[in-house]
C-alpha cells in the first residue's frame, strides 16, 4: 500500500502509538538490555502476553453475542495460563515492563518532526484521536503529549474496540467520537498490515509512518 504524500485535506488524523510516536527500535534495545537482569519468569510472562496478542489479532470478526476476544485481560490469562503463574502476577509483570519502564525512553526516543506536525493540525483546529492495541494513556504521559489528542480509544482503557487492528474498529469508533465521517478522516500509523489494513476496512485514507 502506498503511503499518503501529505494529509492537510483530512479533518481528522486518528494515529497509531507503539513504532508511529516513537522510533520503536531503539526502545526496544533499551529494554531488552534490561530484560537481561529480570529473570527468566519475566521474559516467559512477556513472551507469552506478546504472542496472545498477535494470535488475537487473527480470530475472525465476532459476533454482537461474542464476549470480546481482545481485551487486556483476556492477553493477560492467555498468557497466565501459559506461564502457570496467577493472573495478578502476571498483569503486575506486564503493566511494569511493558508500560512503566520503557517510559523513561520514549521521550528520548520521540518522532520529533511528525509529534510537531501533530501538534500543528491540532492547534490550526484539526481533530486527532490516539488508536492503539495497548494501553495508551502511560505512554502518551510519558512521551509528554497527551494534550495533543480529542480522544484515546485503545485496548486496556476504558471502553477499547471489540477487536484488533486489522479490524476497523477502533478507527470507526475514534471517528464517530470525533464527530467526522470516514472520508474526512486518514489514519497515520507504522504497519501496513494492521494500521494499514484497518485503515481500508474502515474507508479511509492511510499515511504510511516509516520504521
Amino acid at each position: 500500500m502506498k503511503p499518503v504524500e501529505t494529509v492537510d485535506t483530512h479533518r481528522a488524523w486518528l494515529i497509531d502509538l507503539d513504532g508511529t510516536l516513537y522510533h520503536a527500535l531503539p526502545v526496544k534495545v533499551c529494554m531488552a538490555a534490561e530484560l537481561v537482569f529480570a529473570g527468566p519468569r519475566v521474559w516467559r510472562i512477556i513472551s507469552y502476553f506478546r504472542a496472545a496478542h498477535e494470535e488475537l489479532r487473527q480470530l475472525a470478526p465476532q459476533s454482537e453475542n461474542d464476549e470480546p476476544t481482545c481485551s487486556f485481560e483476556r492477553q493477560i490469562s492467555i498468557a497466565a495460563n501459559r506461564a502457570g503463574c496467577d493472573f495478578e502476577i502476571v498483569r503486575r509483570t506486564v503493566l511494569k515492563w511493558m508500560f512503566e519502564k520503557p517510559g523513561r525512553w520514549l521521550r528520548l526516543f520521540r518522532r520529533r518532526r511528525l509529534l510537531e506536525e501533530i501538534r500543528r493540525h491540532h492547534e490550526s483546529g484539526g481533530k486527532t484521536a490516539l488508536v492503539s492495541d495497548y494501553p495508551a494513556r502511560q505512554k502518551l504521559d510519558a512521551l509528554g503529549i497527551t494534550s495533543l489528542f480529542d480522544h484515546v480509544v485503545a485496548n486496556g482503557e476504558v471502553n477499547p474496540p471489540v477487536e484488533l487492528k486489522p479490524a476497523p474498529a477502533g478507527y470507526l469508533r475514534a471517528a464517530e467520537l470525533l464527530g467526522v465521517a470516514v472520508e474526512e478522516c486518514v489514519v497515520l500509523g507504522d504497519r501496513s498490515d494492521a494500521d494499514g489494513k484497518a485503515a481500508k476496512a474502515a474507508g479511509m485514507m492511510f499515511r504510511h509512518v516509516a520504521r
